[in-house]
């Protein structure tokens, strides 16, 4: 007779119940930065398209920053969670290469 009448399935441990409450926050949190880095692209493109003016060169510089500070999180975090192919993103979000290009030297926006 089996000792052991389970389907299998092991035991939740502390440790288990603990890998499984960080791997819920990494998922959350990639998700946000996900959904803030569209929102950033979404608003560089909506100017790009119907913004003219005196201050336009200033004011997308500021709005570039700001994609490129959420670009670079959003990487970072897909770093941390072990998703180290960056193609793959900046084809599916449409990041573009001025965006890409700041990437490397910005100051968090304010």
């Amino acid at each position: 007779m089996p000792q052991n009448l389970s389907t299998g399935l092991e035991r939740d441990t502390g440790s288990s119940a603990l890998d499984y409450e960080i791997l819920a926050e990494k998922a959350q949190t990639l998700g946000l930065l996900g959904r803030q880095l569209e929102q950033s692209l979404e608003q560089l493109r909506r100017f790009d398209a119907l913004t003219t003016g005196e201050n336009r060169a200033e004011q997308r510089a500021t709005l570039l920053n700001e994609a490129a500070y959420r670009a670079w999180a959003f990487m970072v975090h897909r770093e941390l969670c072990g998703v180290r192919n960056w193609d793959e993103a900046v084809k599916d979000y449409s990041i573009p290469g001025d965006v890409l290009s700041r990437m490397g030297a910005f100051r968090r926006p304010k």
